[in-house]
This record gives C-alpha cells, structure tokens and sequence, in this order.
C-alpha cells in the first residue's frame, strides 16, 4: 500500500466541507477492519483510508496548515499503514468505568505481548507492539497499543487460498481466540495487494 503524502491530503478549508461524508465513509469501512477479543479488547486494522482520517482529524484539531507540521504528521502515522507483507492494528482496551478500567489494565499488564495472528498450516506469529514507544510500565498496560503481524509469503498465498485465519491474545487474563472470517477476512487480505 502507498504511503499518503501531501496531495492525498485535504486542505483545512476543504476538509471542512467535506469532513461529515468523509467520516461518515471511513466509519462504515473500518466495520470490516475491526476483529474483538472478549468484549473489552479490540483491534482496528489500519489501511491507508484510515490513517488518512486520522491524519486530517489531527490536522483539523491541531489547527496544521503548513507544510513542516503536515509531513510530520504523516511521518508520524505512514508507519501505521501496511506494506504488502504485514497486517497493522490499533489495538484498544475498553472499559467505561473508570475504575474498572484501572483494574483491569493492571491485571492485563504487556498483554501487547501476547497477541498473535495464525494461518492454518503455519506456526504462529507474534505481534510486534509499539514499535514507536513503550506504552506499559511495571503495574499497568496501557489501554491503546500499535500492533504489526509480518506474514510469510506462504502465510499470505494460504490465506488468499482458503486457509482460517485467527487473532488470538495468549495473556492469562484474556486468553481468546477470534477467527477472521467475511468482509473482515476479504478487507486484510486487500492489504495484502
């Protein structure tokens, strides 16, 4: 997949106008994007659509119209988008209560280390989490991870061929295990292109 620059970018003024139907575009695209473990932990696999929708919102929030603070946007969120061999993900951890959250990233603790993507007929690969800063400490993980799983070109001709696909997270406090299937399959085989 292309790296975004510059001209994929909408201007301030023209994001403006076009800001509800572009996001209201990109909402309806990472549906299929989206695989949950549990109820409280779910990871968003980012193409370049929705690194572009996180750039312009960043743009828009941040007030960055010139050119420096633009490329270091995208400089910041390219990274995130994947390359023909590899999966990227956002992972979350949800809770609304406040303090059941605490608790639970505490009891979750490098659980960024623990998640794993399989392609029947192929070892297991780990996760590679945030490549970009730590985001645990010694008591708690963080509720927000950036995950990279790099498949094999024989994982990758598998799964285009029919093979079950699976996220999992191996953490003694999450132990779950969601197979990929549907639109969700179809769209991380696309980033595969």
């Amino acid at each position: 997949m292309q790296k975004l620059t510059r001209n994929d970018l909408f201007s301030l003024e023209n994001y403006a106008v076009e800001r509800a139907a572009f996001k209201a575009r990109v909402l309806a695209h990472k549906r299929n994007r989206k695989v949950a473990l549990g109820a409280h932990v779910s990871l968003l696999f980012e193409d370049r659509l929705t690194i572009q929708y996180q750039i312009q919102e960043m743009l828009r929030i941040e007030r960055i119209f010139e050119a420096a603070g633009i490329q270091e946007e995208l400089d910041s969120y390219n990274p995130l988008i994947p390359d023909g061999r590899n999966l990227k993900a956002t992972m979350l951890i949800e809770y609304d209560d406040v303090e059941m959250r605490k608790t639970e990233l505490e009891k979750l603790l490098r659980i960024e280390d623990h998640i794993t993507a399989s392609v029947d007929g192929h070892p297991t690969i780990s996760a590679i989490a945030d490549e970009d800063m730590e985001r645990s400490n010694d008591t708690k993980t963080s509720a927000v991870h950036f995950l990279r799983f790099e498949f094999t070109e024989p994982m990758i001709a598998s799964a285009r061929s029919g093979a079950a696909m699976s996220i999992a997270s191996t953490h003694p406090h999450c132990a779950l295990s969601t197979e990929i299937t549907g639109d969700t399959r179809a769209a991380l085989l696309a980033d595969f292109d």
